[in-house]
């Protein structure tokens, strides 16, 4: 049961659809988390640079990308994610 509305691509604002590109650009895709993130536009914009180095190589990061899917795998194991 979902408990925040995802805003899909095709929905989304002006504003929104500017944020959905950076997101695509910076991490490769929308993930979920941003589609939710999407109704505090604000909130959105500042987590983006964070979260790109969290989750690609460079940029005062020490782990490697590998390292990196490894635990996000991990924990979605742990934590009985679907996908």
């Amino acid at each position: 049961m979902k408990r925040v509305d995802l805003i899909e691509p095709e929905a989304a604002d002006a504003a929104t659809a500017r944020l959905y590109e950076a997101v695509a650009q910076m991490l490769g895709r929308v993930p979920h988390s941003y589609r939710a993130l999407a109704h505090t536009p604000y909130v959105a914009r500042v987590m983006l640079p964070f979260n790109a180095v969290l989750q690609r190589e460079g940029a005062g990061s020490l782990l490697s990308c590998r390292i990196k899917e490894m635990a996000v795998i991990k924990t979605s194991k742990l934590n009985g994610c679907a996908y």
